[in-house]
């Protein structure tokens, strides 16, 4: 509870702020945007949380808690949390068949890339040039697209309904907001934090599986450990972004075992330190990252559209991919380290992780 607390506690505290000094100065408004937009990210760690059933010991605190993250979020609970937990089942594979239409957390490959079309290059190639990706498109993923069940199966009942109880809440909370307040108020106040935190927001997601080492397989040779630990990011921050993020940076960590709570990564990410070191990325490395966007299978690493000349690099290993972090280590567990990743997750009949090791507060 306490958890939970610390992350909305804070973000409502900074809406609270920018409302007391719009009057005062709309720049002082700005300024603020950008420290509660951050806290809005560790909202959404705790609504991501509750997805995976980890943020609680009990499944109706986790729902409750969830929903009422997403008032703050405008991200449906159910509807988010089924999608997420299809790319928990196949995240860095090549040639990944679930997700619905999430661009950030998929990989093309060059071959792939150039047997397209010039016209289906240029389509592809467009939303994901660097400005449009990062800061064009999160604003409109968050306040439009998912305010529709888009690409959310017809039998996925529950989940499309969500969709649709989300909007309805949120225009009563916006809706009581704008009667106390003011339209205009309420817009110059929550519009610039949505942009602030969907912009950071995603930036943080996509550099979670796209990073300057990372390894993204073929479907025949994706395998779970391997894709945790070499296709998901150490993103070594300072403490407080850390905080502001929720852990999440240990994200390979997260990937070995998504029924361990955020609260929990720091501690578990040095248990598997111990077992097989992990190198971390900074956060320079990360911002660079974010211009990778196709696999080159004879290179093994993520390429940037500028590198991509038709053919793909021969500078690689004679086997396409980087040698494994841990090959000369310690071995890890086929089913996780001790203590902290026990059993590897199963799926339920949702698609969410289940494991023997959970901590709840």
């Amino acid at each position: 509870m306490l958890q939970l607390l610390t992350s909305v506690g804070p973000f409502i505290a900074g809406c609270v702020a920018m409302y007391v000094v719009l009057p005062i100065s709309y720049l002082l408004t700005l300024a603020l945007a950008l420290p509660t937009g951050a806290l809005l990210i560790r909202v959404f760690i705790v609504q991501h949380d509750c997805g995976h059933g980890s943020f609680f010991a009990s499944r109706r605190a986790n729902a409750l808690a969830g929903r009422l993250c997403s008032l703050c979020t405008l991200t449906p609970y159910a509807n988010w949390s089924r999608q997420h937990s299809v790319h928990h089942a196949d995240w860095n594979n090549l040639h990944r068949t679930g997700g619905g239409t999430d661009m950030y957390s998929a990989c093309l490959t060059m071959r792939d890339y150039f047997a397209m079309s010039r016209r289906g290059r240029l389509l592809y190639r467009l939303p994901r040039h660097p400005l449009i990706a990062n800061l064009l498109l999160p604003p409109v993923v968050f306040l439009l697209v998912y305010r529709l069940p888009l690409d959310t199966p017809r039998h996925w009942r529950r989940e499309r309904r969500s969709v649709h109880l989300t909007n309805a809440a949120l225009l009563g909370v916006f809706g009581m907001l704008a009667w106390l307040l003011g339209w205009r108020q309420v817009l110059l106040v929550h519009l610039p934090v949505m942009v602030v935190a969907s912009i950071l927001g995603i930036a943080l997601f996509s550099l979670q599986h796209r990073f300057e080492t990372a390894r993204w397989m073929e479907k025949g040779n994706w395998n779970f450990v391997e894709a945790a630990l070499e296709g998901s990011s150490w993103l070594r921050l300072p403490s407080l972004l850390q905080w502001l993020t929720g852990n999440i940076g240990f994200h390979h960590v997260h990937h070995l075992n998504p029924r361990v709570p955020s609260y929990r990564l720091a501690e578990a990410h040095s248990a598997v330190q111990a077992i097989c070191p992990v190198p971390p990325i900074s956060l320079r490395d990360g911002i660079r990252a974010l211009r990778l966007t196709l696999w080159d299978e004879v290179a093994g690493r993520l390429i940037g559209f500028p590198e991509a000349t038709g053919q793909p690099t021969r500078t690689a290993l004679h086997d396409g991919r980087a040698a494994r972090p841990y090959e000369n280590s310690a071995t890890l567990p086929e089913h996780g380290s001790q203590g902290f990743l026990q059993a590897r997750p199963t799926t339920t009949t949702h698609g969410q992780s289940r494991s023997a090791a959970r901590n709840a507060p």
